[in-house]
């Protein structure tokens, strides 16, 4: 009985707590601003018609209901007015938008203008003219989609034609008379210009570029250089060699310039696209070039540099372009897309060679690259890069580019200032300088061949750097300065012969990816040693490859060649491989390059010049007629070949021949099988695959897998039978 009064007492008093609660809630509540407000006029209105006042809780709430609805009825009718107020200023501004339209485009005729989101189907469109009145033109029965620039604000129930005045508007002047003339160039060329989009909007972005057109540079013959160059000339001729006449080139063919309404109609396609997705901006400058034209884009404020690249394929698709490159221009705030013309030049060495840039450079190891975009001859110094690593897929133009660099060098230099040691493991794209007098050694096929000579290329360096010591002399300028001004040709008591100038080396390797398969360890580590230190001593390396993956052009190599080109490859990681970027998969193949210079993170892209076979055929006969090549038979012998050691030596152990004939009969070479087959131990036949090895018969180690058995191998077998067959005789 306690509990079950206890539980009604509890009952009760939460019953009335609540409605204690909600009163006071109430009255809180009506206390509010706007409902006080509502309530007091309510109150007022009602006890003017005499109504009787209400009182008590439900009173209560029923006035703040009345109130709350008064004040949602209010809210709505303000925003009503609001909706009306932007929808005039909306109508305004497309009314203003339409009369701009008209006075771009200087139409001789009224424009009819009709309702948004509407269709017309049947209509008769009455246009007035200026000499009198036009007979109506019936519109075709198929919907026309009204474009959303010319509409009124009328409803769709009230569309109705709209025919502007009949004055002729004032007609553009300038920039912006170009950009609308080029927009009814273009609309004359659709059958239907109603497809065209006469976006007021589009002629502003693309009003203020102007076509700025790169001047062709005169060509500076040979034979009328003037200043250094003609001293350079005189100073050939003294050391019985006549550098080849630019008559053995090819002549410069015409340049194709594109037409100036071409230009605007890809710059308003470029703008109309570029307002699709909500980047805006303006074209300042149109620069056509003998490759690609590059269109100056200056994005809005507030447009981000990666929503501009973004474009790219979609612009691609509105220029039905190949590819599009987007970058930054540097030293400017805007950016450059750069798409390719429908008329291509092809940029011959002689209008490089002939350039004053080329001739008036003092180096002899100037190198005629090509043209920038812009259509400036771009000139390249090998001896401030000072090595050039090349790469790119196959048939983008890499060793077009490499025959060029070493027949701007046989126009500079005469074969006792440059000399050449020539790498071709494909025995195709070099072949056609054999004999030339500036050749150290003939043409390298061999890769065990190729290892020796970077090994003799390191010697040497360290030769050079202790002649440099003796003279106190930090470069090989200086060194051969000292030398030509020298009074008494030997400078010391115990130099025996007259010190001479030292020559350039270049080093050119065609496909560094086979040398890297055969002997990968004697090259890599050659070719960091000469890049590391072979600059001051006139040594340089051009090192090109069609395979740019990381096993070729590894971490090594690429720390030590500042200057690169990249051509067009299939993606952007073979790009980063090259250049530490992306762009190269965007390039367009023949010659279009990406090139690094020295000291600078920038790219600059060239289009390569070409030289054909007949022009490098004339250039060789050329050269060979100067003088007969003076070949270093050191250059790509072994180590134990040019220290003089015979046979013999190699076999001071009793095992050696029997081991050899184990080796070439398996073709492997591994320690357990010597030992297995020969009864020796470890050490012993360890130290019979170190002496084939540094005979250049296996090859070198590669952790567990057995050595591969050389070419040497089976020649030096084939002399000790010969040797034990003639001594049997």
């Amino acid at each position: 009985m306690n509990t079950t009064g206890a539980a009604i007492i509890l009952t009760v008093t939460s019953v009335l707590t609540l409605m204690l609660t909600m009163e006071v809630s109430l009255k809180m509540l009506a206390q509010w601003g706007p409902l006080a407000r509502l309530r007091l006029k309510e109150d007022g209105d009602a006890s003017e018609s005499g109504a009787p006042e209400s009182g008590g809780l439900m009173a209560w709430a029923a006035g703040i209901a009345d109130s709350i609805t008064a004040w949602r009825r209010k809210r709505v009718v303000s925003k009503r007015m609001a909706r009306a107020q932007q929808h005039s200023r909306l109508e305004a501004e497309r009314e203003e938008r339409t009369r701009r339209r008209q006075e771009l485009l200087g139409a001789d005729r009224s424009t009819p203008v009709f309702d948004l989101d509407d269709t017309v189907s049947k209509s008769t469109v009455e246009i007035s003219d200026r000499e009198g009145a036009a007979p109506s033109e019936e519109i075709s029965d198929s919907p026309i989609p009204i474009s959303r620039e010319v509409v009124t604000t009328r409803t769709v129930s009230e569309a109705k034609q709209t025919v502007v005045s009949t004055e002729r508007p004032r007609e553009p002047s300038g920039a912006r008379a170009d950009a609308a003339a080029a927009l009814r160039a273009r609309a004359a060329r659709f059958e239907d210009s109603r497809d065209v989009t006469m976006d007021p909007d589009i002629v502003e972005m693309v009003s203020t570029a102007s076509i700025v057109r790169t001047p062709s540079e005169q060509p500076l013959h040979l034979a009328t250089r003037p200043g250094e160059s003609s001293r350079a000339k005189k100073s050939l001729v003294a050391r019985g060699y006549t550098p080849p006449s630019i008559t053995l080139l090819e002549s410069t063919i015409g340049h194709h310039e594109e037409a100036e309404e071409e230009l605007r109609e890809r710059a308003t396609i470029l703008a109309e696209k570029c307002k699709e997705f909500s980047v805006t901006g303006h074209i300042h400058r149109i620069n056509p070039g003998p490759v690609v034209t590059t269109f100056e884009f200056k994005p809005d404020p507030g447009v981000k540099y990666s929503r501009v690249v973004s474009l790219a394929d979609d612009l691609c698709l509105a220029l039905k372009a190949e590819s599009i490159r987007i970058d930054r221009i540097p030293g400017k705030s805007t950016v450059g897309i750069e798409v390719p013309n429908a008329h291509r030049e092809k940029i011959q060495i002689s209008e490089v060679i002939e350039s004053p840039k080329f001739q008036q450079l003092e180096s002899k190891l100037a190198i005629a690259l090509g043209k920038t975009i812009n259509g400036e001859v771009y000139v390249a110094d090998l001896a401030k890069m000072p090595h050039l690593l090349i790469a790119g897929a196959t048939g983008a133009g890499k060793s077009v580019t490499l025959n060029s660099i070493i027949c701007s060098m046989l126009y500079k230099s005469s074969p006792d200032e440059v000399k050449f040691i020539m790498v071709d493991p494909k025995r195709l794209e070099l072949g056609l300088y054999e004999g030339i007098p500036h050749l150290l050694t003939p043409i390298v096929t061999d890769p065990k061949r190729a290892a020796n000579a970077l090994k003799w290329a390191t010697n040497e360096m360290e030769n050079r750097y202790r002649e440099l010591a003796k003279y106190g002399v930090r470069n090989i300028e200086q060194y051969n300065r000292v030398v030509r001004e020298a009074k008494h040709p030997t400078l010391f008591e115990d130099q025996t012969e007259a010190a001479k100038p030292l020559p350039f080396i270049v080093i050119a390797i065609d496909e560094l990816a086979d040398l890297m398969m055969i002997a990968r360890g004697d090259v890599e580590t050659s070719i960091a040693r000469l890049a590391q230190m072979a600059r001051a001593v006139g040594i340089h390396l051009i090192v090109a490859t069609q395979r740019p993956s990381v096993d070729v052009i590894t971490g090594v190599i690429k720390a030590n060649f500042p200057s690169r080109i990249a051509f067009r490859v299939s993606s952007k990681v073979d790009s980063r491989t090259i250049i530490d970027s992306n762009g190269a998969e965007s390039l367009l193949g023949q010659g279009d390059m990406l090139f690094m210079p020295p000291a600078s993170s920038r790219l600059i892209r060239v289009h390569g010049s070409f030289v054909n076979e007949s022009e490098i055929t004339n250039i060789t006969d050329h050269t060979r007629a100067q003088a007969q090549p003076d070949y270093n038979e050191e250059v790509t012998l072994s180590e134990q070949e040019a220290g003089g050691g015979d046979e013999l030596s190699l076999e001071q152990d009793a095992l050696f021949e029997e081991a050899l004939k184990i080796v070439t009969d398996m073709g492997r070479a591994s320690t357990s099988v010597l030992q297995r087959r020969l009864s020796i131990g470890y050490g012993r036949a360890a130290k019979i695959l170190d002496i084939m090895e540094h005979a250049g018969m296996i090859g070198p180690a590669d952790g567990a897998k057995p050595r591969k058995v050389l070419q040497a191998a089976y020649e030096f077998r084939e002399r000790l039978a010969q040797k034990s067959n003639d001594e049997e005789d």
